[in-house]
């Protein structure tokens, strides 16, 4: 991997995380902008690091062919580890408040976005660039329908009661 190569997955890993903070942050929730950018840079730079270490470990058995029985490479190990450490982020940006549980999208888009940053430091750029405008335009677009949903929910209960 280049170094172009590398810078080209550190600005993708930028947009696409800002994308989804932007909106985020539009919505004044507790993980926004810069959080998400740092997740998705953060990610994408292990999964670029696990790239590396494998390069290096071929180069190094190219050159010292005797070391092929010794050397083991885990090709997922970094990256299921932020798979798991990002977990950790967003249950800090869960809430429970009186009965409510607020922060649930927050922490799931702080999860989506470290998968999406793995996908770009691996050099997935279609599956990353799709996903970030998959999960963009979820978090847009569903709104509305999760609201006309919430609505129509809160004027049956509020019919029931009056039933009763």
């Amino acid at each position: 991997m280049n170094r172009y190569e590398i810078l080209l997955r550190f600005v993708l890993s930028i947009f696409v995380g800002g994308l989804i903070g932007y909106e985020r942050e539009y919505q004044n929730r507790p993980a926004g902008f810069i959080t998400h950018i740092l997740v998705c840079v953060g990610a994408s730079i292990i999964a670029m690091i696990q790239i590396l270490i494998i390069e290096d470990s071929i180069h190094m058995l190219l050159m010292h062919p005797n070391l092929a029985n010794s050397l083991k490479v885990d090709s997922g190990r970094l990256v299921s580890q932020v798979v798991s450490g990002v977990g950790f982020l967003g249950a800090g940006a869960i809430l429970h408040n009186k009965g409510s549980v607020t922060g649930l999208t927050t922490a799931a888009t702080l999860w989506v976005v470290a998968c999406i940053g793995i996908a770009i430091g691996m050099g997935y750029y279609f599956l990353g660039i799709t996903s970030a405008i998959g999960v963009f335009s979820v978090l847009v677009v569903l709104r509305k329908v999760k609201f006309k949903i919430q609505k129509k929910a809160t004027s049956k209960q509020m019919e029931k009661q009056n039933n009763l």
